[in-house]
């Protein structure tokens, strides 16, 4: 580019320089950025005093009775207070822990044979009344003695609610124990009841529902010997009673 070509952009780009000026003066740019800076510039805010905080009084924390009626009254008791459920009345009995160490496990000839006795005990009972044999293990007799029942036939013959149902043994003796409907199980009581009754591993028991809510109970033992079976006159039932007594005698003496 040369000299003279220079010197006419010069020349060009002060022209429209000078006419840019002369419009901004015409539209008052100037001034209004002026405006502008001076509204937009920050402020300085004055230092606000800050008020000094009193002690607040200690909030009394004990029951307001606002009622004139309440105000010689003691205050309530709101703490929950456990009701026993279903009226079941309380028996204290003191029961010596078993030793979980020492368990005692039933053979599987022992197990089968009393099976095989509380099944021949169940064929002898009225079929108007249901039954079934449950044979024990170590959870029903020891630890947490939560004895599991036959689902169906909890569904078929038992109510479909909490209720207490009582046992009756042979020679009679009634135990109340829970019955959980949802678990389809016996829970409270039924401790007390198989150590009453010594129950242990291998054990059979024959369930005979005699009303809505009680059961006869049959108890076959798994060590009780099979010599015994020289009573072929006698019923199943006659037979497990003259056992069951025998039992007895044997550890009282």
């Amino acid at each position: 580019m040369g000299v003279s070509e220079m010197a006419s952009y010069e020349e060009s780009r002060q022209r429209r320089l000078e006419e840019n000026r002369k419009r901004m003066e015409e539209l008052n740019l100037h001034k209004l950025s002026a405006s502008l800076r001076t509204a937009t510039s920050p402020k300085s805010s004055p230092v606000k005093k800050s008020n000094p905080r009193t002690p607040r009084s200690p909030v009394n924390l004990s029951a307001v009775r606002r009622s004139s009626r309440f105000v010689d009254k003691p205050s309530p008791n709101y703490k929950e207070e456990l009701i026993e459920p279903l009226g079941r009345p309380k028996i204290k009995r003191s029961y010596q822990r078993r030793d979980l160490l020492n368990r005692v496990y039933a053979s599987d000839e022992a197990r089968a044979y009393a099976v095989e006795r509380a099944e021949e005990l169940q064929t002898g009972l009225e079929t108007e009344f249901p039954s079934f044999v449950k044979p024990m293990l170590q959870s029903h007799v020891t630890g947490g003695f939560w004895l599991g029942l036959p689902v169906h036939f909890c569904k078929m013959h038992l109510p479909n609610h909490d209720e207490m149902i009582t046992l009756t043994d042979e020679d009679g003796n009634e135990s109340p124990v829970k019955y959980l409907a949802e678990k389809t199980g016996l829970s409270g009581g039924w401790r007390g009841f198989s150590i009453d009754h010594e129950l242990v591993d291998g054990d059979a028991l024959v369930f005979q529902l005699i009303k809505p809510t009680k059961f006869q109970v049959y108890i076959i033992k798994s060590d009780q010997s099979k010599d015994d079976d020289d009573d072929s006159d006698a019923s199943p039932v006659e037979v497990n009673a003259k056992r069951t007594r025998a039992s007895k005698k044997s550890d009282i003496a």
